[in-house]
Order: structure tokens, then sequence, then C-alpha cells
């Protein structure tokens, strides 16, 4: 049987545990799907964690802080990725509930194996889900990479309890974006370039020289400090097959449904403030981000000193501190019109 290992052993890699090794190449199996149990994780729940029952499975979500401000919901990047790299932004709960959940197929949910259902209208219904779950009827949205997709999408379908979004590493144009990310692969060591060209060209992306290659490029672009532990957990949950499906068989290779996706002819359309944050040393280049914000009505936007990709394991004071003034901002504007979170 066929695996994509690709996601989970770069993960671990990264941590410093042993690397699954195969050379098989990327691809859906169908067997593969219908081999997943889909009800992996039947641990017990913690004070303020919950599971829902949503389209294809059952989700998991934490509720933490005691402030009284809009709520805010994070969305972590994949698709088939997990929370666990956002928990530092729990630190908002001083101000306001936060509430971190891993999207059907990754993390603490489970598994996701039916191809009908991976796609951007099952993730926005997940998350509206979600969010009559928990009674909250206006939201603040904070989405990281494919999160940040979710999150306008999700604002152009419910806009009524939507009160601002922040898009960190934002991937809202896929053409672009993979344009960008060749940019930076040519910029790698001729040792890592030749890695990476010979595997797309043949098509086989678990290769021992493949995954360095994408190492190096992920303490360049991706993350410069990452948690170790939280690391190390991430690589244990995530959906492979999902990943690929949607995105594809690596970060660089691009083949999924999502490599089309454009949202730059609507963001004009965009009706609440909107932050844009980005990693000084981001994948998703700042010259891009800045695209996106001269596109966005009103849109901020925040470089993040010293960060790749993922903001919030490189720099998690000054992420944390730059989104707790955006939301806070953005309140005190609507004081009076928005009310608190229910208690």
């Amino acid at each position: 049987m066929k695996k994509v290992f690709f996601v989970a052993s770069l993960l671990a890699l990264i941590a410093g545990a042993s690397c699954a090794k195969s050379d098989a190449p990327a691809t859906i199996d169908s067997a593969a799907i219908a081999s997943v149990d889909p009800l992996r994780n039947e641990v017990a729940l913690s004070p303020g964690e919950g599971r829902l029952r949503v389209d294809g499975g059952r989700i998991w979500y934490r509720v933490a802080g005691a402030g009284r401000g809009v709520p805010v919901i994070l969305l972590h990047s994949g698709p088939g990725l997990n929370s666990y790299a956002l928990k530092s932004l729990e630190e908002l709960g001083n101000d306001r509930p936060v509430v971190r959940y891993d999207q059907l197929g990754g993390g603490k949910s489970d598994n996701l194996n039916d191809t009908t259902k991976m796609n951007i209208a099952r993730f926005v219904a997940e998350l509206e889900a979600l969010r009559a779950q928990l009674g909250y009827d206006k939201v603040h949205l904070i989405g990281h990479a494919w999160g940040a997709t979710l999150a306008l999408e999700y604002s152009r379908a419910h806009p009524e309890h939507v009160v601002s979004m922040t898009l960190a590493g934002a991937r809202l144009d896929m053409p672009s974006w993979k344009a960008g990310v060749q940019r930076l692969v040519a910029s790698l060591p001729d040792s890592s370039r030749k890695a990476v060209a010979a595997s797309e060209s043949g098509g086989r992306f678990n290769t021992p020289e493949y995954r360095v290659a994408i190492a190096d490029y992920f303490q360049r672009f991706m993350w410069r400090k990452p948690v170790v532990d939280d690391v190390d957990s991430a690589s244990q949950h995530v959906d492979q097959i999902l990943f690929e499906y949607m995105h594809g068989p690596s970060e660089f290779t691009v083949l999924g449904t999502l490599k089309d996706y454009d949202a730059t002819p609507f963001l004009k359309e965009v009706k609440v403030p909107t932050l844009y944050v980005v990693g000084e040393f981001d994948e998703a280049l700042p010259s891009l981000v800045r695209k996106y914000v001269s596109l966005t009505p009103g849109a901020r936007y925040s470089s993040i000193a010293g960060a790749a990709h993922f903001i919030s394991w490189d720099n998690p004071v000054a992420t944390t501190m730059v989104i707790r003034d955006f939301l806070g901002s953005v309140d005190r504007a609507n004081a009076g019109t928005v009310g608190p979170a229910p208690k």
C-alpha cells in the first residue's frame, strides 16, 4: 500500500525525530483512504475542550480565556495540518474567548477519508457549525496560510458573523504564491536546488536528498525558532492524504485542487477591518502580501521581525501584541454595536 509520507516525515525531521523511510511516489491511493480510521482520537477531554460532529466526522476544539471581548476563532494552516502552531495565540484570552480547533482531517479531530468532502465549501460549513455550537453571533477570525483562505471564504459566505479578519502568511493567489516559492527555492544552495529539481521532474518526493533539501527550505522560510515539543506533536496528527489532495505532494509542487485558487478579484469586496501579518523571512513573500493589502479596502499591514512563515513560533510575543492591538482597536470602534461574548 502506498502512503504519502511528505508532511509527517518532514515535521519529524525538523523536530529531530526519525523520518519515515519510503521511496513510494506521492500519489492518492484509494485503498489508503479506505483504511484510515476516522475515529482515531478517543482520548478524554480536558476542561474547555469539546467535540462537535460535522459533515464527515467530529472536530476537536478548545475554548480558552476569561476575557469578555468579542471571541476570536483560530484557523490553522493546511489543509490536513493542525492547530499546535497557534497555541501561543491563546494569550489573547486575557481580552476575549479564544477558540482553537483542529479542522477535520488534522490534529485531534477525526480523519477525513472522503475526497468528495475535501473542498472549501465543506470547511466553511464546518466553521459555521462550530460558531453556532458555541453560540457566538459575532467573531474575529485569525487565519494562517490556508487558514487565511478559509477565513476569507467564510467571510464571503457569512459576512453577518465576522467582525474582523487577521490573515497571516496568506495564500490568496496560488499561482503567484507558487512563483514566489520557486524564487525562494532558487536561492537555496546548489545541492538543495538540484535535489528539488530531480524530485519534481521524477515525481519522487520521499528520497533522503529531497527531505534534506526541503528541511533546508523550511529552516530558512517556514520556521526559525520552532517549539520542538509542538512540532513533534504536530507531526503525529497530520492527514497527509488530505494535504496532497487539496495542496499537492510537497510545499513546492502544488498539484491539488487549490492550485488555481485566486481570491484577488474579490478582495475589493471585503467590508470588515482586515490585518495582514507576514514574517520578515516568510515564504508568503512580503511583496505579495502587500499586493493583497493594496486590493483590500482599509487593510492594515504588519511585518514580524526575525520570523519566517510560522510567526507564532518564531516571534510569539510580537505576533500576539500586534494582533491584540488590532482586535482591541476594532472592538473599541464597534463599542455599543457588537456585544461581548456570552458568559
